[in-house]
């Protein structure tokens, strides 16, 4: 029976390659279910052999242990060599877009409480 070891929903691209790599190398047969055109559907990795559940479990999590690690190393790196970016600095970076972005997050609030407000009146 298939069991699903892996959500890909909101994984970055890179950690996905890094599972399927993992699996490739500890030969285990596998199959993803894709997250469908409006991503409502699971995007998932699975296995058909539930029998190598408890294995591909223990592997994920070391993995995930090793990469949480590495990540927050590469962050503490940024963080000394002064290249970390905060919000602020992104915002200033590309104010144009920030501008864009805001006035895009206005707009979809006034039309989302414009019905609402003529119940006021």
């Amino acid at each position: 029976m298939p069991v699903k070891i892996f959500s890909l929903k909101n994984v970055p691209d890179d950690e996905q390659e890094e599972i399927r790599d993992l699996l490739i190398e500890n030969k285990i047969d596998y199959y993803e279910t894709p997250g469908g055109n409006w991503g409502i559907s699971m995007p998932a990795i699975w296995i058909n052999d539930d029998s190598q559940f408890e294995q591909v479990k223990l592997l994920i999590d070391q993995y995930q242990k090793k990469r949480s690690v590495r990540i927050r190393e590469e962050y503490e790196k940024l963080k000394r060599e002064g290249k970390h970016q905060t919000f602020i600095e992104k915002v200033w970076s590309d104010p144009i877009r920030s501008v864009i972005y805001i006035l895009i997050a206005l707009g979809l609030m006034y039309i989302s409480i414009k019905p609402f407000m003529t119940f006021v009146h």
